[in-house]
């Protein structure tokens, strides 16, 4: 229920930033970015795991292609009682990963090369873990709805901005009900970052939550843990080049691909690294003391 909550209120808010857009620009244009975002949240809902992996281009892998990683992700679905995940792999030296799919049956697990080469298979296997936790706890909806979403709201913000540099959009006469071009400027510069905002806000909790329960599905808190700090490193040295074609995916990966290299950085999406590892590590105290067992997040 709590997720569907979510769900909605996300839709809302992206749908009411999109319609924002088209309310500056004229009446006439409220009834059209209105009949757009009622198609795009149909479309979210029904194609959004498909448009999310082929904004990031990601490649279907089998057992006979990607065995180990197979094999890996077929053991830890069964230990989260989940069906088997489809598993796409990115070619892409930023090691990540990230899950799409609107509910379990439809689940997607997908890595990138640069991840397979950095980390050893204890850490990977943490890894999936936590992107099999956002399959068991039904939020990747939220997150590929969002950031298909604020792609769109983005796309039309840059779209007005064009059009306001070559005079295709505005008014500046007094008698043009829709906003001036000095308004539409304002709007078309903060729309995609209140649409970051949007995603920022449910994002964090979702991390946490998923590291928790990815943690007790592997059964090892500190393989997490280190994996999060190596993807770090490597992620502030190799340029993700699918994150950055499409930055409103970003939020889906378990590290942050744009880290540091753009003004849009500055709204992360995901929880400090340092807190997420410090949290991994009392889990794994807990879990060692006496009497001490990993749990499922509730």
């Amino acid at each position: 229920m709590k997720n569907q909550i979510k769900t909605i209120a996300l839709l809302g808010a992206l749908s009411a930033v999109l319609v924002a857009i088209g309310g500056a620009m004229g009446p006439g244009y409220v009834w059209l970015f209105g009949a757009i975002a009622v198609a795009m949240n149909l479309a979210s809902y029904f194609y959004s795991d498909k448009v999310v992996l082929a904004m990031n281009r990601a490649q279907p892998v089998d057992e006979s292609r990607a065995p180990g990683l197979y094999r890996m992700v077929k053991e830890l679905a069964r230990a989260a009682e989940i069906p088997t995940p489809r598993v796409y792999i990115v070619e892409d030296d930023a090691p990540n990963a990230f899950a799409t799919g609107r509910n379990p049956e439809r689940g997607v697990v997908a890595v990138t090369t640069g991840i397979l080469r950095l980390l050893d298979e204890r850490e990977l296997r943490g890894v999936v873990a936590h992107e099999l936790a956002h399959i068991k706890n039904r939020d990747i909806l939220i997150s590929s709805i969002a950031a298909m979403m604020a792609s769109v709201v983005t796309l039309v913000a840059s779209v007005a901005r064009w059009g306001l540099i070559f005079g295709g959009l505005g008014g500046s006469s007094q008698d043009d009900e829709g906003a001036s071009g000095a308004e539409m400027i304002v709007l078309a510069l903060v729309a995609p970052i209140a649409a970051t905002l949007i995603q920022l806000g449910i994002s964090r909790s979702r991390e946490y939550e998923a590291d928790a329960t990815g943690a007790a599905i592997a059964g090892d808190p500190l393989a997490l843990a280190s994996a999060l700090h190596k993807l770090e490193a490597g992620n502030r040295r190799f340029h993700s080049a699918a994150a950055e074609h499409s930055p409103a995916t970003a939020s889906l990966y378990i590290s942050n691909p744009l880290a540091g290299r753009s003004i849009m950085s500055w709204f992360s999406t995901h929880p400090p690294t340092g807190e997420r590892i410090r949290r991994l590590q009392q889990m794994a105290g807990r879990s060692a003391s006496p009497g001490g067992r990993l749990r499922f997040a509730s």
